[in-house]
């Protein structure tokens, strides 16, 4: 059987965070896909597989929201 890989967008989809979210979580390094091939500009391409994206799903379920921002009624 063979693997499946996702670009980052389509794997930020299905975690359901944005892509801006799931690259700043790659710089912050809370998440690592395990296929990355290298640039020789030193930029990454990274693919992710069903076993990342559930680890990025469990990464999400352990953010907690930042604190409101005073003086703003809804």
């Amino acid at each position: 059987m063979t693997k499946t890989y996702y670009s980052t967008e389509v794997a930020a989809k299905r975690i359901g965070v944005s892509f801006r979210t799931l690259n700043r979580w790659l710089n912050l390094g809370k998440i690592k896909p395990s296929v990355g091939i290298p640039f020789s500009d030193g930029r990454m391409l990274w693919r992710w597989t069903d076993a990342d994206i559930a680890k990025g799903r469990k990464v999400k379920a352990a953010q907690h929201p930042g604190p409101r921002p005073k003086g703003r009624k809804r």
